[in-house]
């Protein structure tokens, strides 16, 4: 099943921020890995399982897991 994503306002602030080819990087790591399977790819929950945290293309997202309506919103994203 493939999961929508979607960026809380923060998140997509930061996520602009980003050089573009990082963020197009950031963009297709996104998709292939929280797109495919929210719950894997070395992500952790933070206090209950729908509420995770991952690296992903040199970002910490964190984000919230809507396994009703197959999306995932990342409300902080932290380029390091």
């Amino acid at each position: 099943m493939a999961y929508r994503i979607q960026f809380a306002p923060d998140a997509d602030a930061a996520r602009r921020a980003m050089p573009a080819a990082r963020r197009t990087t950031f963009d297709r790591e996104i998709r292939s890995t929280l797109g495919t399977d929210p719950y894997g790819h070395g992500s952790t929950a933070r206090g209950e399982k729908d509420r995770r945290e991952i690296v992903i293309a040199g970002a910490i997202v964190i984000y919230y897991v809507s396994q009703a309506v197959a999306m995932v919103t990342a409300v902080t994203i932290i380029s390091v």
